[in-house]
């Protein structure tokens, strides 16, 4: 067969360029003799060599990886001009290996998964602990209300806390009739202030009764004058209510709603050292009970503080009630009994006494900018 290859191969055709040379090129040449030297090392497929595992030829008939990669880079060399196979020679040899510009991303990238996983990590602990203490006070507040467990009770601090409840529900209740009475007087001061322009106006136009519709008119003028007066001594009388109950009060009031929540939290946590300290003694016990102390004497400490803050603050709220309250009382009488007793200069002297400030007609009213 290797001599039927060799015999056809010499028999091909060689074309003639015009100056009576060969057209090939040496790289053709180089190329051509390699695959004839494949092809005679080649197996032949009638010999039974094969089959035992070989045949006849160069290094046992295996063609070496070199020779196949050699034949593949000249062929591809040959199909290419003589410039760019050059160079891509020259590109092969000289260029170096690419940078690895992934690695700073892959370090930043492994940060920020760090954070995020210690993120979530503290995330995660801080619901545990929100479930642990919510389960316990959970079933502290049901122990309490089924009549199945201890509280801990300050019956001095829970009178005062109920007189302040109380006392608060009644200031509200003058809050709200105060401020009635605020609408009900200026709707009848409003009243009054159209009845005497009334007058004024038919004074004018009634010659006959031109005196009688005039004193009507500078009465009513003067009640109105009064009447003002009086809104400005109620309206600020409702102010300062308004501040002690919804401000002073409200805020003594959301601590205590916070030690009651204190208090509730310590018992949940003693009771359940109770519990443990009547278990088993073992190694894993003893870890528990350590815990539940240390739980327990973080929440009384909690407790004790807010019981001291509620304490203070009741016992300020007491003094700046009765401080406030004795000002806005005989303000309220003064004003009212004044008004009701025709003294213009005693309700004047009383506005004064207590600087009350009273607002210019119409400022009530939007003004144009605000009406556009």
């Amino acid at each position: 067969m290797a001599e039927g290859i060799m015999s056809k191969a010499a028999t091909m055709e060689i074309p003639i360029n015009s100056n009576g040379d060969t057209g090939t090129q040496p790289e053709d040449d180089s190329l051509e003799q390699d695959l004839q030297q494949v092809m005679v090392s080649g197996p032949n497929l009638n010999e039974t060599s094969i089959v035992s595992g070989g045949y006849g030829g160069p290094a046992g008939g295996i063609i070496p990886t070199s020779t196949i990669k050699d034949i593949r880079m000249k062929s591809r060399a040959a199909s290419l001009p003589s410039s760019q196979s050059a160079a891509a020679a020259r590109a092969g040899r000289a260029s170096p290996p690419p940078p690895l510009s992934g690695s700073s991303n892959h370090n930043t990238c492994n940060a920020s998964e760090e954070v995020s996983r210690g993120v979530a990590v503290e995330k995660l602990d801080s619901v545990k602990k929100w479930g642990i203490n919510t389960y316990k006070c959970t079933k502290q507040m049901f122990s309490e209300r089924f009549g199945r467990g201890s509280r801990t009770v300050d019956l001095e601090l829970e009178a005062q806390i109920d007189l302040l409840i109380d006392t608060k529900s009644k200031y509200e209740n003058i809050l709200r009739l105060a401020t009635a009475l605020t609408g009900h007087f200026q709707s009848m001061v409003q009243t009054q202030q159209a009845l005497g322009d009334t007058f004024t106006d038919l004074s004018q136009k009634s010659p006959e009764l031109q005196d009688e519709f005039g004193y009507n008119a500078e009465t009513q003028k003067l009640l109105c004058k009064n009447g003002e007066s009086l809104l400005g001594a109620i309206n600020f009388f409702v102010s300062s209510i308004d501040t002690l109950v919804n401000k002073t009060m409200e805020d003594t009031l959301v601590t205590i709603k916070h030690y009651e929540n204190a208090r509730l939290e310590f018992d949940a946590y003693r009771s359940d050292l109770e519990e443990l300290s009547l278990g088993p003694r073992d190694g894993a016990a003893v870890v528990r009970m350590e815990m539940a102390q240390h739980d327990y004497q973080v929440h009384r400490d909690k407790y004790e503080r807010l019981r001291s803050d509620v304490t203070i603050k009741l016992k300020f709220l007491e003094e700046n009630k009765v401080k406030v309250m004795h000002k806005q009382l005989l303000l309220f009488h003064n004003a009212i009994s004044a008004y009701f007793a025709g003294n213009q200069q005693q309700l004047e002297q009383t506005l004064v006494q207590f600087n009350v400030k009273l607002k210019p007609p119409g400022s009530d009213k939007p003004s144009w900018l605000e009406e556009q």
